[in-house]
């Protein structure tokens, strides 16, 4: 294969980009530095947990940079060291201007959506929220606002009408990497199709965003339709979990990660009905069969399980 072989800073933090900075070491390039987030105290003891970025990169033996605040001189004089053609984040944070125009090429950006439609943290979770029917990945150049840069690649992927947020993710990640190897070939094989978001046909009013999730965007409405409340479940699922409650009481969340629509009519929103092993919820319009659950303090389980072991008061969950 013809073209330059590229020197590359890539920065990430989760197992997603680790994934996708996997990819590429395997290809013909170089990845001269790593940037990723600062090690930090996690669990009940309190141990010192390190970014899976981080993990690869030592495995492999990468310069890594773990800066708090990314306009420091100090970390601004290494990145310059590196003398990288091109910055590739994944999974990271809101860079300054200063980082990711440093490289020659300037800083491609995987993004786990059909940008410009859901702009954000959270794309993927909000595009099962929302009911969307498709997603995919992006990969561009970044620019002045978040996630406003030229496309470069783009891959579309399906999404099931009871896909998860989990699936969705592992569904993503696959072809995000090998789209942004891709696009990485073709910025140094000089091939690389570049189009502003504008371009893409979409009207103003579905251009959706994914902003970061909150404890308050978690929380069932029990008098939503049943197809808004699925989907809500769904998209949060298996992390970080769509929470409801059986009193007033904020301290004991209990977390819904898998229902399906019933058939059962005539409960109120919030009315459980209970039959052998069946666990059936009202909603606006309906109901929905509860499938799996994560009570306080205790794992993720069956339905089933739970109804075995339950020794509270299951009649109605509190909007």
């Amino acid at each position: 294969m013809n073209g330059k072989r590229l020197r590359i800073v890539f920065m990430g933090t989760p197992e997603f980009a680790a994934t996708c900075l996997e990819t590429l070491l395997e290809g013909r390039h170089e990845v001269v530095g790593v940037v990723t987030a600062p090690d930090r105290e996690s669990g009940r003891g309190r141990k010192i947990s390190q970014s899976e970025v981080k993990k690869l990169a030592l495995e492999k033996g990468l310069p890594i940079e773990q800066p708090v605040k990314l306009r420091e001189e100090g970390f601004l004089e290494i990145l310059k060291g590196w003398n990288a053609d091109l910055g590739v984040v994944v999974a990271f944070r809101m860079l300054p201007e200063v980082v990711w125009a440093m490289p020659q090429m300037g800083t491609v950006n995987l993004h786990g959506s059909l940008l410009p439609q859901f702009r954000g943290a959270a794309p993927i979770q909000r595009a099962i929220m929302a009911g969307a029917t498709e997603s995919g990945a992006t990969t561009f150049l970044l620019s002045h606002d978040i996630d406003t840069g030229d496309v470069l690649g783009r891959v579309r992927l399906n999404i099931g009408a009871d896909e998860n947020a989990g699936s969705l993710h592992d569904r993503i990640l696959e072809a995000g990497k090998h789209l942004l190897a891709e696009t990485v070939d073709h910025l140094a094989e000089g091939v690389a199709q570049v189009k502003p978001q504008s371009e893409y046909d979409l009207e103003a009013s579905e251009r959706l965003e994914a902003p970061k999730l909150f404890k308050a965007d978690r929380k069932i409405d029990w008098h939503r339709p049943s197809t808004e409340i699925h989907n809500l479940i769904r998209g949060l699922s298996p992390t970080p979990g769509a929470i409801t409650y059986l009193s007033e009481s904020e301290n004991d969340p209990i977390k819904i990660l898998s229902a399906s629509p019933s058939e059962k009519t005539g409960l109120a929103p919030g009315q459980i009905h209970i039959s052998e092993n069946c666990f059936t919820v009202g909603t606006k319009d309906g109901s929905l069969e509860i499938k799996r659950i994560q009570p306080p303090g205790k794992g993720a389980m069956d339905i089933g399980d739970f109804l075995r072991g339950a020794r509270i008061s299951l009649e109605n969950f509190v909007s």
